[in-house]
């Protein structure tokens, strides 16, 4: 599946379930439905995955976690709050970036409407898929 119909299974899903669950709830009540209707769809998703930090000598095995990785290709971090700040989309960049991948989505369940919610970020320094 290419990149870009990933990114809209994405959309979609979490499109319903903010329709119908609506905002409101904890993020990690999102989490669960949205990996479980991305599973339903045929897409694998691996939740709260530990990425490492590499820096100056440094390794710090788990750095971080990702909230959903679907495909091994799209992170996917969500966010139940009544306003995103900057630095929510900072903290997506910083994360693709340490894991060399290239577009994310930052989904806002608590935005009055999914489309106000959602954010894609790409990450300019990540090689293209098929690449190398």
């Amino acid at each position: 599946m290419e990149i870009e119909e990933i990114m809209k299974e994405i959309v979609d899903a979490a499109y319903k379930i903010h329709t119908r669950i609506g905002p409101g709830l904890l993020e990690s009540v999102y989490e669960v439905v949205l990996a479980k209707a991305l599973e339903n769809r045929g897409l694998a998703v691996r939740r709260q995955v530990p990425v490492a930090i590499r820096y100056d000598g440094i390794h710090i095995e788990e750095g971080f976690k990702v909230d959903l990785l679907v495909e091994n290709s799209v992170v996917v971090e969500l966010k139940s709050v009544e306003k995103m700040a900057p630095v929510h989309a900072k903290q997506l960049l910083t994360y693709l970036r340490l894991m060399d991948l290239r577009l994310g989505l930052l989904i806002n369940f608590g935005a009055p409407t999914l489309k106000e919610g959602t954010r894609r970020i790409a990450n300019a320094y990540a090689p293209p898929p098929g690449f190398l």
